[in-house]
């Protein structure tokens, strides 16, 4: 729950490197390294990953999970991403087991 008195401030009056959650921002962890340098982007990334608080036990934290999931997988590699793969066609089999069982219930209901 946000405080109301960090929605009225304005942005300007705002202490710099402070967002509206109080939390301090990456630039300020990234102070002294080149900005367009591709791997002060990537650990940019990797702590904005690592701060970003998600929300828990909803449909939105759910799909948040399912969404990093799928990112780190796409960004691993070798037996990582293998690994992934396989969770998830375990995941897919999984699901159309019971499918078919589910609709093997309903046929035998109604041609019984």
């Amino acid at each position: 729950m946000a405080s109301s008195r960090a929605a009225d401030m304005p942005e300007d009056d705002r202490p710099t490197g402070q967002v509206d959650d109080g939390q301090p921002t990456v630039e300020d962890e990234l102070v002294g390294l080149d900005p367009h340098d591709p791997e002060t982007r990537a650990f940019a990334e990797h702590l904005d990953r690592m701060q970003r608080q998600q929300p828990a036990f909803t449909v939105e934290g759910y799909l948040a999970g399912v969404e990093n999931f799928a990112d780190s997988a796409n960004r691993a590699g070798g037996l990582r991403r293998l690994t992934a793969v396989a969770v998830v066609l375990l995941i897919l089999l999984g699901v159309a087991v019971s499918v078919w069982f589910g609709l093997g219930e309903i046929v035998s209901t109604f041609f019984d």
